[in-house]
């Protein structure tokens, strides 16, 4: 791949970091020293996303979580290897329990909206199958972190602050064990401010003797189950103890020569590839950025429309992935778009047969990872003693029986978080991924497209100002964004909106890997991110 860019309206803020043995990009700079530190020790780039994975569960304690879920996508030994590491809801789970409860929706916070954590057994599983290095040995830096302490970094003491304002709100003696942990002073910590949990520092310790069986099967799993009994929460150490991570096949589009690779559902991957199968019918000059980004939101907009019809745990699904990515339907989508600002439908497929990481070494091996607890700080609820602070991914069910993602007992929800990977003809090209929320398919998108469209390299691929659509015909624009193309937006139908920062925009990290074996990476400038190289 060429690296330079021949159209770069995006003067780049930081500059492209190259490397060859070995690089890890992460969105906290003490996570990526600590994977790249395991690469100098010997390890390969599996151990080193786990060490970094392990270590922002400490550094960047808002975004992710032991009580968190995640994916991976992982070139080695000449393959893309996909791995679901998200949970399912409680087996004694039912709407109607909720509803009994006195809820309409599941609440954000509180024991209700835990499903099954998945991390743990994902950081096992990858050293288990592709590791080099000992599990004890790779979480290390992650223990000594949360033992000794670290100075919180900027981004992260906002989000933190936040999350401090939310969970004190809630007034309830169920946060207590939260506010203990992260809020000891009685306030977040300041930026530069240290922080430990030894709790958290025993946990790990755990998790790495145990290859994270103490997790599902042992003294955390009875630790969680009391808590959840104690509180009125339907999780069980039986629901623990049923849970395996899944090695899946990745699922994948062609575009413009190159294969653009997500995990399959329940992740929302697919909406990317939905939205660029549509794409790949246009033509972008690169000096039209208003017909650029117009044809990019209609592709989003269609591609989210049936993504939240359709996508959920897979064994519920009513349509097939090679249904929703047929060239067909991609053109029946892409007849839809014209000059104005559509109000996006679902369509019909003709049926037949929330942090991320990427991490790379020397010998061919490439990692995209992803893992979170969704929301700041996830369901507010940690496990006393343990420093685990649980998810609250099962807000992603509805309550309707008419809705494909309606709550089930043992029923993996619609996920959010999702790793991506490029390659050209085979040939691995590398890890990416935004995270947060709903931008990050909107956001694999642009970064795509600002790599294999307009040749933007890594961090400038990053560095570009973003849009994400909201719903109906309102879109949102970075403070950044410029004026004279919002405007133009605007004229074509978009109800355009100016955000005031760029917290909602996602947080993404690149590694591309030229012919010659040459690393090259980008880290989000919206964050305190760093790429350490080797």
């Amino acid at each position: 791949m060429n690296f330079d860019s021949l159209f770069n309206p995006y003067p780049s803020q930081r500059m492209t970091t190259y490397g060859r043995k070995g690089m890890v990009a992460t969105a906290q700079p003490l996570a990526a020293q600590a994977g790249l530190e395991i690469l100098r020790r010997g390890g390969n780039a599996i151990d080193a996303a786990i060490a970094a994975a392990a270590c922002l569960t400490v550094v960047e304690p808002n975004s992710n979580s032991l009580g968190g879920d995640s994916f991976a996508l992982v070139w080695s030994e000449g393959k893309l290897h996909g791995l679901n590491a998200s949970g399912a809801a409680p087996a004694a789970i039912t709407p109607d329990k909720v509803k009994a409860l006195g809820h309409d929706w599941i609440p954000t916070y509180g024991v209700l909206p835990v499903t099954v954590p998945g991390t743990p057994g994902a950081w096992a599983a990858l050293s288990e199958r592709f590791g080099r290095l000992p599990l004890t040995e790779v979480l290390q830096p992650a223990i000594d972190y949360a033992e000794n302490g670290f100075p919180v970094s900027p981004t992260i003491a906002r989000y933190w602050q936040d999350g401090f304002e939310n969970i004190r709100r809630q007034g309830s003696e169920l946060f207590r064990p939260w506010l203990d942990t992260f809020a000891p002073n009685g306030r977040a910590p300041h930026a530069g401010e240290m922080w430990n949990s030894k709790d958290h520092a025993r946990t790990l310790r755990s998790i790495a003797e145990t290859k994270a069986e103490s997790f599902y099967r042992g003294e955390l799993a009875e630790k969680i189950d009391a808590h959840f009994w104690a509180n009125g929460g339907f999780l069980r150490k039986e629901d623990l103890a049923a849970f395996h991570p899944e090695w899946v096949d990745p699922i994948h589009v062609s575009y413009r020569g190159y294969e653009v690779w997500e995990i399959p559902p329940n992740g929302q991957g697919l909406i990317a590839l939905l939205a660029l199968n549509i794409l790949n019918g246009f033509e972008f000059p690169s000096k039209d950025l208003v017909d650029t980004y117009h044809k990019q939101i209609e592709a989003v907009k269609l591609a989210f429309a049936d993504g939240l019809k359709y996508i959920t745990d897979p064994a519920k699904m009513n349509v097939t992935v090679d249904e929703l990515l047929s060239p067909a339907y991609a053109a029946a989508r892409r007849s839809l778009i014209g000059e104005r600002a559509l109000l996006p439908m679902a369509g019909e497929p003709p049926r037949g047969g929330t942090f991320y990481l990427a991490a790379a070494d020397g010998d061919g091996n490439m990692v995209s990872f992803i893992q979170s607890h969704a929301g700041d700080f996830g369901a507010g609820v940690v496990i006393p003693g343990t420093g685990i602070c649980m998810q609250n991914r099962g807000t992603g069910f509805s309550l309707d029986p008419e809705h494909a993602n309606v709550l089930e007992p043992g029923k993996k929800t619609f996920h959010t978080i999702i790793p991506g990977f490029l390659t050209r003809g085979g040939v691995p090209v590398g890890p990416f991924g935004v995270m947060c929320g709903s931008i990050q398919p909107q956001a694999h998108v642009q970064v795509v497209m600002n790599t294999v469209d307009f040749g933007l390299n890594p961090q400038a691929a990053l560095d570009a100002p973003r849009w994400r659509w909201v719903k109906d015909q309102i879109i949102e624009v970075e403070p950044q964004f410029p004026d004279h193309l919002a405007q133009a937006l605007a004229r074509k139908g978009h109800v355009v909106q100016r955000a005031l920062d760029w917290t909602m925009f996602g947080r993404g990290q690149i590694i591309w890997r030229d012919r010659s074996g040459v690393l090259a990476g980008g880290t989000e400038p919206r964050a305190d991110g760093a790429v350490a190289a080797w």
